[in-house]
């Protein structure tokens, strides 16, 4: 998987399930909304079997391990079946075993020294986190103004509304988001509006890009 992949599904929905079935469900429900990349955030204890149980019983959908903080947590993620590993924050020791292993990481980041320690890492896509308290779309213009070689996923306060605002700038190749996996819809079992939340947010991000 490469970081360009992103382009073809430019939003990522997060999933944060204790329940290995739940998250299949809200997984496949989003695939049917068009949307085939996804991160499961490492937040619940069961966190690792859902992602296993994703890779094992979803096809066509790329599984990604979002909140990865130490270098035993990406032997844990790429052991399950994880493809790219995205975490809240620059640390070398988890940038390191990611490349070691010859798996994407998308470290975050919030201000400009952190890309450039990213940039010498040889790192050319990172995570804008937390997006909206960082500096939302402002904050993201003038580092893509600076650093013109590293693509930027924004995530942290990203909604249906704010989308084409980020997506609109050429840096940014995919956003996150967990407004995409609502709690009340999954808790309810109602996969359906999980499925017109994705594929609105779809046709919302693919109009963004073709704009920009």
């Amino acid at each position: 998987m490469k970081f360009e992949d992103l382009s073809q599904a430019p939003v990522i929905p997060l999933i944060g399930s204790n329940d290995p079935d739940e998250a299949v469900k809200t997984t496949q429900a989003l695939a049917a909304g068009g949307l085939r990349f996804i991160e499961v955030v490492l937040r619940t204890e069961r966190a690792l079997d859902c992602l296993e149980a994703i890779v094992k019983n979803v096809d066509g959908v790329v599984v990604g391990a979002g909140t990865v903080l130490t270098p035993e947590d990406v032997d844990n993620v790429v052991s399950r079946g994880a493809k790219f590993v995205v975490s809240p924050g620059l640390n070398a020791d988890v940038v390191k075993a990611c490349q070691d292993k010859n798996i994407p990481i998308i470290p975050g980041i919030m201000t400009a020294s952190e890309v450039q320690n990213a940039w010498n890492m040889g790192l050319r896509a990172v995570k804008f986190f937390p997006a909206k308290l960082s500096g939302g779309v402002p904050m993201l213009k003038a580092l893509g103004s600076v650093f013109g070689g590293i693509s930027f996923m924004p995530t942290g306060g990203i909604s249906e509304e704010n989308l084409p605002d980020y997506l609109a700038l050429p840096h940014v190749k995919a956003c996150g988001g967990s407004w995409l996996t609502p709690k009340d819809k999954i808790a309810a079992g109602d996969y359906d509006a999980i499925t017109e939340i994705a594929a609105k947010a779809l046709s919302i991000a693919m109009a963004a890009k073709a704009e920009s």
